[in-house]
C-alpha cells in the first residue's frame, strides 16, 4: 500500500534555494563559465517541539537562501504548527524517518539535498564546504565528521563512528549526509555537532559498545534484520 503523502507550502518565507558559484573543470579560459549550486536542505522530525524552531532559526542562519524542507512523520505535540512560517516546505508522511526523508527529497528543488537532524548544529560555512565537495565531477555527495561534547567516552564514541564508517562505508544520520547523482562520496573536515541526548538517555558506554557490536556483527555477515532487532531494543529507547 503506498503511503500518503501532504505538502504544506509557506510562500511568505519561501526562500530562494541557496546558489553557490563553482567552475565547471572541463572548460577553460573563455570557455569556462560559473555553475550555480543549489541546495535543499530536508529535515524529518517528530514531536520535536523544543527543538524546531531554535534550529529552524539557526539553518536560516548558517545556510541563508538554502530550501528549508520539514518531512514529519504525524508529530502530536505542535511541531507542525511551529515549524510553519520558518521553513519553504512542510511534508507530512507515516512516521518512519526513511520515508520522510524520501518525502522531502521528492519536493526538492535544489540540486543537492542535505539531510540534517533537528538536534544537529550545523557549522558555519557549511554550503561552500559542501559545495567545496561536490565540486569534484566523481563525487556524488558526503558527510560532517561529527563532534559530541567533552569526554573521554564522547570522544571515543566520535573517532570510532568515523573510522568505522570508513572501513564498512556506511554512515549514520547525524553526520548531516548530502548527494546529488552518480559519483563516489567525500567526507568533510569541517564538524557537526551532534546532539547527546540519546547517549544520556541509554548511557554513553552502554550505546557506544551498542554501536560497536552492531558494526562487528555486520562485518561478521549476520542477517540485516537480527541487526535491526538488536538496535531497535539496545539504541531506541525514546528521548
Amino acid at each position: 500500500m503506498a503511503s500518503c503523502v501532504e505538502v504544506v507550502s509557506h510562500p511568505v518565507n519561501l526562500a530562494v534555494p541557496a546558489k553557490v558559484e563553482r567552475h565547471d573543470p572541463h572548460l577553460t579560459g573563455d570557455l569556462e563559465k560559473p555553475v550555480r549550486t543549489q541546495f535543499s536542505i530536508i529535515v524529518p522530525v517528530f514531536n520535536e517541539a523544543p527543538l524546531i524552531r531554535p534550529f529552524l532559526r539557526q539553518l536560516r542562519e548558517r545556510a541563508p537562501g538554502a530550501e528549508i524542507i520539514v518531512a514529519d512523520g504525524g508529530s502530536s505535540d505542535g511541531t507542525t504548527q511551529l515549524a510553519a512560517g520558518f521553513c519553504d516546505q512542510l511534508v507530512r508522511s507515516e512516521r518512519n524517518r526513511g520515508e520522510q526523508m524520501n518525502a522531502g527529497a521528492r519536493v526538492a528543488c535544489g540540486d543537492i539535498l542535505w539531510f540534517v537532524h533537528v538536534d544537529a548544529e550545523v557549522p558555519s560555512g557549511c554550503l561552500d564546504e559542501i559545495a567545496r565537495i561536490v565540486d569534484e565531477p566523481k563525487v556524488v555527495g558526503g558527510y560532517f565528521r561529527i563532534r559530541l561534547p567533552r569526554g573521554f567516552v564522547y570522544r571515543l564514541t566520535d573517532s570510532f563512528a568515523h573510522y568505522v564508517g570508513i572501513l564498512l562505508r556506511m554512515r549514520c544520520g547525524d553526520h548531516g549526509i548530502f548527494c546529488r547523482r552518480g559519483g563516489r562520496v567525500m567526507y568533510s573536515k569541517k564538524r557537526i555537532v551532534a546532539s547527546p541526548r540519546r547517549y544520556e538517555a541509554i548511557g554513553r558506554t552502554r550505546l557506544t559498545l551498542a554501536y560497536g557490536l552492531i558494526a562487528t556483527l555486520y562485518i561478521l555477515g549476520f542477517p540485516l534484520p537480527k541487526l535491526a532487532s538488536i538496535y531497535k531494543g539496545a539504541c531506541c529507547r525514546r528521548v
